[in-house]
């Protein structure tokens, strides 16, 4: 079977497609871990008006359709969009005062980090406040007993619930690294074509490289490609049972 994979498609293209899938499925799990972490704290650790509301907002967002994603992405980064188009700044009677350029982002990896962040992010801060609002009270008592700040409880408590941190970022990266509905309208699933002959893919990862081929109908070379994707997906998890286990030693 891969044999047949590296016939059809060539040990750079495969690399290829592998790297572009990390590259982008890391890339949004780093930026989304930063924004899930702020975010749950702030959920978890303070009492303000409308917060019920926020948790429902991103416990909604768990189950966001990525083609809905996608079409979002699209329509802001696209030539009519505040971000891809830019827009201008004018008075009535006076006329535009100032515009702002827009930014080629549609069809390239950065557009495919977008739209996996604003889906994994839900992810990683939804489990994330689990594990916090989880920890025991005898935890924050003991660290405000010991003459601890609010601070000090904060990070008594994010230590304790490190482990819950982890499975939310594996989880997180489990959205991503498996999406393929946004990625397909705002990465273009583009391959290009070197000096050589040989292709190298842009925005192909392997999740739409497994959507091409079964449309084509290779169905040997999809089921490889998607071995290996579930390969990278174990992987991940193995090594955060790992570090689970560690923890608990």
């Amino acid at each position: 079977m891969f044999d047949g994979v590296l016939a059809e498609f060539g040990t750079r293209y495969l690399i290829s497609i592998v790297r572009v899938t990390l590259q982008v499925s890391l890339a949004a799990v780093a930026v989304s871990t930063v924004v899930s972490l702020l975010l749950a704290g702030l959920l978890g650790f303070r009492d303000f008006r409308g917060r019920q509301a926020v948790v429902s907002v991103v416990n909604t967002g768990m189950g966001f359709p990525s083609v809905v994603v996608g079409l979002l992405v699209l329509l802001l980064l696209s030539n009519a969009g505040p971000v891809g188009g830019g827009f201008s700044l004018g008075l009535p009677g006076v006329g535009v005062l100032y515009t702002f350029g827009g930014v080629e982002l549609l069809y390239t990896p950065t557009a495919m980090v977008v739209s996996q962040v604003i889906l994994a992010t839900p992810v990683i801060t939804s489990v994330t406040l689990s594990a916090i609002e989880g920890v025991d009270d005898s935890i924050r008592d003991a660290a405000f007993a010991a003459g601890g700040t609010a601070r000090d409880v904060q990070v008594a408590v994010v230590r304790e619930a490190r482990y819950g941190v982890v499975t939310a970022v594996l989880a997180g990266f489990g959205r991503a690294v498996s999406e393929v509905g946004s990625v397909l309208i705002v990465g273009g699933n583009i391959a290009i074509a070197t000096e050589g002959g040989a292709r190298v893919a842009f925005t192909r990862t392997l999740t739409t490289a497994i959507t091409l081929e079964s449309r084509q109908g290779n169905y040997g070379t999809g089921i490889a490609l998607g071995v290996v994707l579930l390969a990278i997906a174990l992987s991940v998890n193995a090594l955060g049972n790992v570090v689970r286990e560690r923890g608990r030693a």
